[in-house]
């Protein structure tokens, strides 16, 4: 009788093992098959990966011919055509009849842009001294997780081999890939990679005039075929020249994020942002890995909650947000491209900003501007080693942590809207911020306190405070719990830069 219960037993093991092998593999087989489609519904069942809700701090690149003018190098290769007025990048509406100073910059130190346009400034852009590993060995000793640079901007000039355009990093400029040199060091290293395309502007960016050489049609695959100023992209320029420029980005370098800038929001790009999103979250299946879409749904929702990852360029938010979102900024106050007169932001600054953002459940992408030559000045260097320093002893805080009941408190508010980060004000020793990890609760002050902290929001019928840790001091933390919040007592003899960082076992 117990032989037959035992075989009874063995057999009833055996169908449950096989029932579970058999419902695993079909589960297998289901995500094997799984593609993605064209349509909302099916984008919904995309989920930003955890390899980038983890990471919270990359960095991006604005490199290009744009840096080889040195000066109003942000947009230099649309300024300096702006020879007789200011001109609305959107609606095309005349500002002023001013001129740019970049025009007239242009003019003294390069000649007539009806002969020496910007096609002429490309070759200026060597690269001599590039070093993709010394690039990326600095982007981890700045504590970075994932780097973005940029592979074509608003100019039309691909930083990468391109078969579609014949300006490209290969056959003008530097003469080699220096984005695959680049991107594959990224990978090398062990660092996400990513790829920004900026191209949908292109459309509209340079100004058409007969007394430039913007109008002439034989540089259309730099300056975008002639057409009415300011009118919608062309449905042929966005089949033949944007689509499969960014199937080549994708397809070729293999992205694991993939940035949009602004114009891709507009109704004429509409045909293409399920057709986008599909095409490069199916290559990531194809390669077997999570890929992520970033775009800005700037004034235009090109894409549904939960189909894409939020970018705010130069903002922040003023509240936590579930959806995990993206702020991009650059250390340069001024410009996002190499220029004499770049003014720099603070380490300190940057890494109040880089807490502030973690703690609304974002993530910073911080940007840099080479020299044309290929190098990266000392001040930005200096800038991403200090946040560098600064991770090394905070990083717990940040890397792999979540969000808190609330993000934080203080009397600093946070400016929001588009290009809105100028409108801010210093944050103070008040100002403070929650994350949280591996149970541990991580409250940021964000600015080095000179007195006793004081947090209003942990009180004892919230929170039950076990013990408190400085992080990257031995000192040991006095703090008193009641009804009104938690005090801690300024330890003495600390030596800390920059935002000080509480860990609080519960």
């Amino acid at each position: 009788m117990n032989n037959i219960k035992l075989i009874r037993n063995v057999f009833g093991i055996l169908a449950i093992f096989l029932f579970i092998s058999c419902n695993s593999k079909k589960k297998e087989k289901e995500e094997a098959l799984f593609k993605y489609e064209e349509n909302w519904e099916s984008l919904r069942n995309y989920k930003i990966p955890q390899w980038m809700k983890d990471a919270k701090f990359g960095i991006f690149i604005h490199w290009g011919p744009n840096s080889a003018a040195e000066l109003h190098t942000d947009w230099y290769p649309r300024w300096m055509y702006l020879d007789s007025a200011h001109v609305d990048h959107v609606t095309g509406e005349k500002v002023n009849d001013i001129p740019h100073p970049a025009s007239l910059y242009h003019k003294e130190k390069f000649g007539d842009p009806k002969t020496f346009g910007f096609k002429d400034i490309i070759p200026m852009w060597t690269m001599e001294n590039f070093d993709a590993k010394a690039w990326v060995d600095l982007f981890k000793d700045a504590g970075a997780q994932y780097v973005v640079p940029v592979a074509e901007h608003h100019d039309g000039y691909a930083i990468y081999e391109s078969s579609i355009t014949p300006y490209n990093a290969v056959d003008m400029g530097p003469k080699r890939d220096v984005f695959k040199e680049l991107t594959d060091e990224i990978k090398k290293q062990g660092l996400i990679c990513g790829a920004s395309s900026h191209l949908a502007f292109n459309w509209n960016f340079y100004t058409q005039k007969p007394h430039f050489d913007t109008g002439d049609p034989k540089y259309a695959a730099l300056y975008a075929p002639p057409h009415e100023p300011y009118s919608p992209a062309s449905a042929e320029w966005l089949a033949d020249t944007w689509w499969p420029r960014t199937k080549e980005i994708i397809d070729k370098y293999q992205p694991d994020i993939l940035w949009f800038d602004f114009y891709l929001d507009r109704p004429e790009f509409a045909p293409y942002h399920k057709k986008l999103a599909a095409y490069y979250y199916n290559s990531g299946l194809e390669r077997d890995k999570d890929v992520v879409l970033q775009t800005k749904n700037l004034r235009y929702e090109s894409y549904k909650p939960g189909t894409h990852m939020l970018d705010l360029e130069r903002s922040k938010m003023d509240s936590l947000r579930t959806a995990y979102w993206q702020t991009d900024t650059s250390i340069g106050k001024n410009s996002w491209y190499y220029t004499k007169n770049w003014i720099p932001k603070s380490a300190e600054d940057l890494v109040a900003d880089l807490m502030d953002i973690v703690s609304k459940n974002g993530c910073l992408l911080l940007n840099i501007g080479p020299r044309k030559d290929g190098i990266i000045p000392d001040d930005q260097k200096k800038t991403l080693l200090d946040i560098g320093a600064w991770l090394k002893v905070n990083g717990e805080s940040v890397y792999g942590s979540k969000y808190y009941d609330v993000y934080g408190e203080g009397p600093t508010k946070t400016a929001t809207g588009h290009l809105s980060e100028d409108k801010n004000q210093g944050f103070t020793q008040e100002d403070i911020r929650f994350t949280k990890n591996k149970g541990a609760l991580y409250t940021t002050v964000l600015k080095a306190p000179t007195k006793d902290v004081h947090i209003k929001y942990l009180t004892d019928s919230k929170i039950n405070i076990k013990s408190i840790k400085l992080l990257g001091s031995d000192a040991k933390i006095e703090f008193e719990q009641s009804a009104e919040g938690t005090i801690i007592t300024l330890p003495k003899d600390v030596n800390l830069s920059y935002a000080w960082v509480f860990k609080i076992e519960m």
